[in-house]
């Protein structure tokens, strides 16, 4: 009997939260989850995100659905925007837990994570890359990834978030 790995996701939120945005639908979180323990033996997935006080709802129901939410302080930028810029403290997540997972499944399609993805693909920790949205995936991630990363354009039948019907 093989044993199943124990692969950890690390997940840039708001990198996946604009990509599949602009592929016009809406991820359902609890069937993300879901769908990474089930096909990739996720154990434990690192959601990285801004804080903002009013959204605390939502971050109760990302932990219900199974995710540890790793916060980052928000600044307001002068054209109003809010940023939590999280990359640091994803790629420093994904070092600190090296020796405590099998692999890692990397959740963004940003450039700033081709070092840690080429590192963890030279050091065959890498299960793969998902990147949300094809049209801006860096084109140096792809690169490092080299066959491990798949494109979630393709997976709206499995991961859109389903309105309740009462």
């Amino acid at each position: 009997m093989k044993i199943k790995e124990n692969n950890f996701a690390f997940i840039d939120s708001q990198n996946l939260y604009r990509g599949i945005e602009r592929l016009g639908w809406k991820l359902g979180f609890n069937r993300f989850r879901t769908y990474l323990k089930d096909k990739y033996n996720v154990t434990t997935a690192y959601l990285f995100m801004g804080y903002i006080p009013e959204n605390q709802d939502l971050y109760s129901s990302l932990q219900k659905s199974g995710f540890i939410l790793i916060f980052k302080p928000t600044l307001v930028r002068e054209d109003g925007k809010t940023k939590g810029n999280v990359d640091a403290d994803l790629v420093l997540q994904a070092m600190i837990d090296y020796n405590n997972y099998d692999k890692a499944v990397i959740v963004s399609s940003d450039g700033d994570f081709y070092s840690l993805v080429k590192y963890l693909y030279k050091n065959n920790k890498l299960k793969i890359v998902l990147s949300p949205y094809t049209q801006t995936c860096s084109n140096i991630l792809r690169k490092e990834a080299k066959e491990k990363i798949v494109y979630m354009d393709n997976l709206k039948k499995k991961l859109e978030h389903k309105k309740n019907t009462a």
